[in-house]
């Protein structure tokens, strides 16, 4: 095990200039796909653990880290560790007794990730060099499932789906600072480029939350209708993307007047696949999940979990450009500035 690890480290010592890689997560075939974005194409299929639910990209792009969510049986407890440029799994991470490990982020040090680990209501920082578990910290609520996390604080904030609350960790401290009620299914997460406005998706009762960060305290809730389950904040512009997975949406929230300012509809058929995540309630939607956006902003990329298909809007008019095909239920995505080398990939 610990060759592999220095083998890691070694590589991220590594410059090479390549460009631009997406990476999701197939949570019923138990792979991550890495898509070439100027082509279009799956260039390398990395193997995970059951149920890859959430990846995190280091900030110089060269490492992956996928949670292992277990199946609806048989909960998981490891991480994949992905090395982007010769697309291949390099290592696994037990979390031990930590089960269900969901929601994660890179820390600023391209070396260590925070993990919310569901079954174990706690939220876990692993170095991701060493393959260990260096910090413990509670959420004290229950389903503790998305995180963001406020680099300049150093404080993370996690989304509890089965309390329908938000919790404040102090990560410096390893203490739980707070817990605010959201509402009804709390999941998707995103903190603004300032710092000061948290957004949380209230799936179960078809709404928004609006905090001020610092002090966790609830500002607003919004409507946004048809299940909204993932938020992502657009990157130097005054909006907010909320994905709905029954519409079949994708809101866009103006932060200035805290409104949604227009609904997107994403017009892509389901296809029903018994077995596969949310299907059976939403049997009619292609039940958008995931949001992506590119760094520039000019584009974003939509997980459909039902029809396993990543959908490419254009920002400027949200129109669809392109529909990439992936593994079953893509969900989880991430994006990378560096390529796969085909070679190495084959």
């Amino acid at each position: 095990m610990k060759s592999i690890w220095i083998f890691i480290a070694l590589v991220l010592m590594a410059s090479p200039a390549y460009t631009q890689t997406l990476l999701v997560g197939n949570k019923g075939a138990n792979t991550v796909s890495l898509i070439d974005v100027k082509s279009g194409e799956t260039v390398a299929l990395a193997e995970t653990g059951e149920g890859p639910h959430e990846i995190a990209v280091s900030g110089d792009g060269k490492l992956a880290v996928v949670t292992n969510y277990g199946t609806g049986e048989a909960p998981g407890n490891t991480l994949t560790v992905i090395e982007i440029e010769p697309g291949r799994a390099v290592g696994t991470i037990d979390l031990g007794e930590y089960t269900r490990p969901h929601g994660i982020v890179f820390m600023p040090d391209a070396r260590r990730v925070l993990v919310t680990a569901e079954g174990a209501r706690k939220l876990l920082q692993v170095d991701v060099y060493l393959g260990v578990v260096d910090k413990v910290m509670p959420t004290g609520q229950i389903t503790s499932h998305m995180l963001t996390y406020d680099t300049r604080g150093r404080r993370a904030y996690v989304a509890n789906m089965g309390s329908g609350s938000v919790s404040l960790v102090d990560v410096n401290h390893g203490e739980l600072l707070a817990f605010k009620m959201s509402g009804a299914g709390a999941e998707g997460i995103a903190l603004s480029d300032n710092g000061h406005d948290l957004w949380v998706t209230n799936r179960g009762e078809d709404t928004v939350s609006l905090f001020d960060a610092r002090y966790l305290r609830l500002l607003q809730k919004i409507p946004v209708t048809g299940f909204p389950i993932r938020a992502e904040v657009m990157p130097g512009r005054d909006t907010v993307l909320v994905s709905s997975a029954r519409s079949g949406t994708l809101s866009l929230i103006d932060t200035r007047t805290r409104e949604v300012s227009r609904v997107v509809d994403l017009r892509l058929q389901a296809q029903a696949q018994p077995g596969t995540l949310l299907a059976d309630q939403f049997a009619a939607s292609s039940i958008p999940i995931g949001i992506e956006i590119a760094p520039d902003g000019e584009r974003v990329w939509i997980a459909h979990a039902g029809i396993d298909r990543i959908q490419e809007l254009e920002t400027g008019d949200w129109t669809q450009t392109r529909l990439l095909s992936t593994g079953r239920e893509p969900d989880a995505m991430a994006y990378s500035a560096l390529s796969v080398s085909v070679a190495e990939a084959d």
